[in-house]
């Protein structure tokens, strides 16, 4: 499994021959819009964490231009599928098979709703699964002891979890969090795209290794694999 960070949250995963794409949000952020074309992005599926803007943005775009299927909670299915996009529910605590391997919508404490301002439903994470290999994607969250319910069924190989605080949970409650789902290999993300999240990645490093733990704050195109 192959990790690529686009910048904020947006992710690219590769498992086989099969490319997944998190929170596409590239076209309106400083960080990414003039490194990364999002036309030249490979997409089988897109998975959103939740419907605000910075998780969305390009979605349609990336789905239009590949075919990808997107899955998300009821509610963003519904909001593409109604647009004659390739879309499949899920929703918390769910669990669906997919041909690159297993995927669980867990919890996120966040909020969720579309750029119009319209009811997004609840917000979520992924646990991607292929093999003995898995991958939590916290999407947009605070720290949450449902966070702990994870390792009780998923061993977690590497969490990527919000650091930018403010909106998220910052650097001290991802640290937390490590704990929670019993995985030290953290790849940070959701930081440094806006003024108000913007942190200090040596303090950052260096608070998890004194947790001795491992903090991974990827530049835009740079890649990590499990």
């Amino acid at each position: 499994m192959k990790i690529t960070h686009y910048g904020h949250n947006c992710l690219a995963i590769e498992i086989g021959n099969k490319n997944i794409i998190v929170d596409p949000f590239v076209t309106d952020n400083d960080l990414a819009k003039d490194k990364v074309d999002i036309m030249q992005l490979k997409a089988d599926y897109i998975f959103l964490t939740h419907a605000h803007y910075d998780h969305t943005l390009d979605a349609e775009a990336i789905a239009k231009n590949t075919g990808a299927t997107i899955v998300s909670n009821f509610e963003i299915y519904s909001h593409y599928a109604e647009k004659g996009l390739n879309a499949m529910p899920m929703n918390l605590g769910g669990v669906r098979e997919f041909d690159f391997g297993r995927v669980k919508y867990v919890t996120a404490l966040h909020s969720s709703s579309f750029a119009d301002g319209s009811y997004g439903g609840n917000p979520g994470g992924f646990v991607f699964t292929h093999g003995e290999k898995s991958i939590y994607v916290a999407g947009d969250t605070a720290l949450t002891m449902d966070m702990k319910l994870i390792p009780m069924q998923t061993k977690i190989d590497l969490a990527v979890l919000p650091v930018g605080d403010v909106v998220t949970m910052g650097v001290d409650d991802a640290i937390i969090a490590s704990d929670f789902v019993e995985c030290n290999r953290v790849m940070g993300v959701h930081y440094d795209s806006f003024p108000f999240i913007k942190i200090d990645h040596e303090a950052a490093k260096e608070k998890f290794k004194k947790a001795g733990k491992e903090l991974l704050l990827l530049e835009v195109g740079e890649s990590v694999s499990i």
